[in-house]
């Protein structure tokens, strides 16, 4: 009993009292008190807290007793609920369930590793660790409110191992034994393989017997804990699966469906959760589930990075000394972040250290150190070249391996080994020396050590047989492998693509063929250059491929004439470098491109973070190199940086390249970047006599910046066309600049304004527009704050302006009254404006007979677009009787989710069909019947 009081306690149960009932303990207390003269003093008693009785009752008895006191007032007060559940408590079965917890997580079945991860495991739990933990999940005293919690980062970076050391230390009483009775580890990889279940079979599989207490465990749903681990395993989609949830713990459903049941709070929704997933799968999940909060995971840091090496070398200096040649190599290094990886580059340079062998060539690529790992785990010690049987054993992996990457498995049966080529007999060898993780101990289920160590036999495959030759329908063949790689479409192949240009280099072609003994297929790199022939001059798919991809699979493979032929096909770009590793990277590729004419690329916040002088220097070099593009490819005409944040040194060298007089660029975007560097400095980097489009969206605007840019639209040699500021925090005083523009530019013509608080500045821009010089044919003001005076203002301006053809006052509070205003204006038989967008703007039915009268009377107008106001069918009737009017000219109408039902099915018909022009209605998010849609014919 005493081990229970010290994690629940008595304090836990009066705190379930209410103030009336805490009252009455009280006055039964003192009662027992005066009958059996009792050592309490009863004003004590008086003046308590629900901690401070508690705490009372044990100062003066020994636990027993005042559990017995307890337990006797709570029948008088008749909460006998109260004292069955303490009597399960005390029962013992959260503390079996923790105890057992324990055990399985000191037991690691991958024997090669046990000291290095346990030790990270088992650590002491600092202060630190605490902290850490305890806000992820916060509470406050009293109560620990229900949280869903994701924790979110690339596959294999340590995710499960947050979760176990979570497990961890609450399994050992150090964390969380107040909020949680118990804690459940759900592994969707794992689980997917039982197809049905119910969550008391998933809850039943972790419990150490043969029969869990459901009924106690789901008593108290507040109680619970589930941690629900690489959520992309499961592959379902979460709207799919919505009409399917159940909130039965006990009925029998798809696993999918049991798992969506608990991530939508629909089974119970008391319990809190924690979900790891990827980035990528977060993204698609993100708006389906409500979540308290999000983390992410960016594995271990340099400090602990050593201290893994230290752990295995057990000698400071030395650790140190190998541990400087994997910090040499920015993507070894980033790789090393995650736990496993860490501790298997560690070993694998101290195994060949203790062959006599220099480690630095192995440091070269992830590849080599890679394939010389797994070569040598099935290499007897005082061998050069693997049996017979390893080199069976290898290739069945490998064969394993490609049929997981293309069916996203990563938890293998004993029957999925056998198909591939893995006996039983087998296994055991291949738990022994770490290529495989038995799942749990009680099933026959198997991983391999790390997705990267499955990532690196998949592509091993492909260098053995030829996709033919795999049993399985869904291993497909390199060139379609390749692709999908490029274009990130199985977002859960981290390094395949890579592994597999890696494998082309010399040396590893060398190493593959003494360990299989015979020289492997040298048909891949043909099937490569066909690869290549495909990309040339395929607009479409070069803009489906992902730029860092493509630069990490050709700095893999380390082969410059290939590079230069690959690079040199390629006429468009598009890049996110996230870290110093991706500029070098990208850097390495690029300086030998010529031939790109659009670019797009964001570089985050990597050039503008704090670093030492010599770290900022040799990035500062890479970052030239990248650069350079702007004076090696001189048909550049689109540019697009975005997401970015350049330091004044990199800003400088990013100029000194762009103002190089062969630049020809046409289109710039500049969407998401902070100016760091001078202002004046960044509008001199417009100031390009070539461009036509400039694209600022979503990047803020001071008032110096929209002068600074309106100066540069001013002069008379810019020949701008097409100016974009949406989402800029621009203000109603930046429109005065943007008039004079109106009135003096003799190019522009687009002008996009949306998603800014422009209010009143619309009148300045108005009289712009008024201006005889004035040549704007396009002009979008969405979302941007027009109050009910603004209406006059474009009233005036589209009586008098000849040239704009388009305007777009969309998710602007126009409503009725400001419609009548703008339709006296467009009924005007010399109104030229063609197309009117006015989505979301609170028109109602009414509305509609302005409308009409503007279709009766204007002929120029061809496109109109009113989505998402309330017309109902009355106000589609006004609008169907003006459209069959011959003057009306209407080509292109938009009525999506104006609560139009089937009963205007007729009106639309008849419109539709008595009109010359009407090409194209827009009748989606409408009650409206499907059959209605066949009446008209040009649909």
């Amino acid at each position: 009993m005493a081990s229970f009081f010290s994690d629940f306690g008595i304090m836990w149960y009066l705190k379930e009292l209410n103030k009336r009932e805490f009252v009455k303990f009280k006055e039964f207390l003192k009662q027992e008190i005066l009958q059996f003269g009792l050592t309490i003093s009863c004003t004590e008693v008086k003046r308590a807290t629900r901690e401070g009785l508690a705490n009372l009752l044990l100062k003066h008895y020994e636990e027993k007793q005042a559990w017995n006191i307890t337990f006797n007032i709570f029948q008088k007060l008749n909460r006998t609920d109260l004292i069955e559940r303490a009597k399960r408590e005390i029962a013992g079965h959260p503390k079996l369930y923790q105890a057992h917890l324990k055990t399985k997580l000191t037991h690691d079945s991958s024997r090669v590793f046990t000291t290095i991860i346990q030790d990270l495991l088992k650590e002491n739990f600092t202060q630190n660790d605490r902290a850490y933990f305890e806000n992820l999940l916060p509470s406050n005293r009293t109560v620990m409110r229900p949280q869903v919690v994701v924790i979110k980062g690339m596959a294999g970076i340590g995710k499960t191992l947050i979760l176990k050391k979570l497990m961890f230390a609450w399994s050992k009483g150090l964390l969380f034994q107040n909020n949680f009775s118990y804690i459940f580890y759900f592994c969707c990889q794992d689980v997917k393989q039982l197809k049905t279940a119910s969550l008391a079979e998933l809850i039943s599989r972790e419990w150490p017997g043969s029969s869990a207490p459901i009924e106690e465990i789901l008593s108290e749903p507040e109680k619970l804990l589930f941690l629900i681990d690489s959520l992309e395993g499961m592959e379902w989609d979460l709207s799919e699966c919505e009409s399917k949830l159940c909130a039965n713990c006990i009925e029998m459903q798809p696993v999918n469906v049991v798992l969506s049941s608990l991530l939508m709070r629909k089974i119970l929704p008391e319990s809190s959760l924690i979900i790891s997933t990827t980035p990528e799968t977060f993204e698609k999940m993100e708006n389906r589930i409500k979540y308290t909060s999000v983390r992410t995971v960016t594995g271990l840091n340099e400090s602990d990075i050593i201290s893994c090496f230290y752990n295995l070398f057990q000698d400071m200096n030395r650790a140190l000394e190998v541990f400087s040649l994997v910090r040499k190599n920015e993507q070894l290094f980033n790789i090393c972040q995650a736990p496993i990886v860490c501790c298997m580059i560690a070993k694998c340079l101290k195994n060949e250290i203790e062959k006599g062998k220099d480690p630095i060539s192995l440091c070269r690529h992830i590849t080599s150190l890679y394939t010389t790992y797994i070569f040598n785990l099935f290499i007897p010690q005082n061998a050069q070249y693997p049996s017979k049987k390893s080199q069976d054993q290898m290739q069945g992996l490998c064969f394993l391996a490609a049929e997981g990457m293309w069916t996203n498995t990563f938890v293998f049966s004993e029957e999925s080994l056998r198909r591939n080529g893995v006996m039983d007999s087998d296994i055991p060898t291949l738990l022994d020396i770490g290529m495989l993780v038995k799942i749990r101990e009680s099933e026959s289920s198997y991983i391999f050590l790390h997705p990267s160590v499955q990532e690196v036999c998949a592509a091993i495959f492909y260098f053995l047989k030829s996709h033919e030759d795999h049993p399985s329908q869904y291993v497909k063949c390199i060139d379609i492998l390749i692709f999908m790689f490029l274009k990130k479409i199985k977002t859960e192949w981290i390094f395949l693509g890579c592994f597999i240009f890696g494998l082309l280099h010399e040396l590893e072609q060398k190493k593959l063929d003494a360990f299989f003994g015979h020289q492997l297929s040298q048909e891949i790199k043909h099937q490569f250059y066909q690869c290549l022939e495909t990309i040339r001059g395929n607009e479409e798919l070069q803009e489906q491929i992902d730029g860092m991809k493509l630069f990490y699979c050709l700095f893999e493979m380390e082969d410059e004439a290939f590079l230069i032929q690959a690079m040199n096909c390629i006429e468009q770009i598009n890049f996110v470098a996230k870290d110093y590793s991706d500029i070098i990277v990208a850097a390495y590729c690029l300086k030998h491109c010529s031939t790109l004419k659009k670019v797009s690329f964001s570089t985050q916040n990597i050039l503008n973070e704090e670093q030492e002088y010599s770290s900022m220097e040799k990035l500062l070099t890479y970052w030239n190199q990248m650069c350079s593009i702007f004076i090696s490819n001189k048909d550049i005409q689109e540019l697009q940086i975005k997401q970015t944040c350049l330091s004044d040194p990199a800003f400088s060298v990013f100029y000194n390249h762009w103002k190089h007089r062969t630049c020809t660029i046409k289109i710039l975007k500049a969407n998401m970047v902070s100016f760091l560097c001078e202002k004046h400095l960044f509008f001199e980097f417009i100031q390009n006599h070539n461009l036509q489009y400039l694209d600022f969206s979503f990047t803020c605007l001071s008032h110096i910046n929209v002068e600074l840019l309106c100066d540069v639209l001013n002069q008379a040699e810019c020949n701008v066309e097409k100016l974009v500021v949406e989402h800029c925090n621009l203000s109603p005083d930046d429109c005065q600049n943007f008039a004079f523009v109106l009135m003096n530019s003799k190019t522009l013509k687009i002008l996009n304004l949306a998603c800014n608080n422009l209010d009143k500045g619309i009148y300045s821009l108005c009289k712009a527009l008024c201006h005889p010089n004035c040549i704007l044919e396009n002009l979008v003001l969405d979302n941007c704050s027009l109050s009910e005076q603004c209406w006059d203002y474009l009233s005036d301006a589209l009586r008098q302006n000849k040239i704009l053809c388009h305007l777009d006052i969309s998710n602007n509070e126009l409503k009725d009254k400001g419609l009548k205003i703008l339709c006296k204006a467009l009924t005007l038989p010399n109104c030229v404006l063609k197309s009117l967008c006015m989505t979301h703007c609170l028109i109602t039915s009414s509305g509609c007979q302005d409308l009409a009268e503007v279709l009766r009377n204007n002929q120029n107008l061809k496109g109109l677009q009113i989505s998402n106001n309330k017309l109902e069918d009355a106000g589609v009737k006004l609008l169907c009787d003006a459209i069959k009017h011959p003057n009306c000219q209407l080509m292109d109408l938009g009525l999506e989710a104006c609560e139009i039902t089937g009963a205007s099915s007729e009106d639309l018909s008849s419109a539709f069909l008595q009109s010359n022009t009407l090409g194209r209605v827009n009748l989606c998010g409408n009650a409206f019947e499907i059959s209605g849609l066949a009446l008209f014919p040009r649909f």
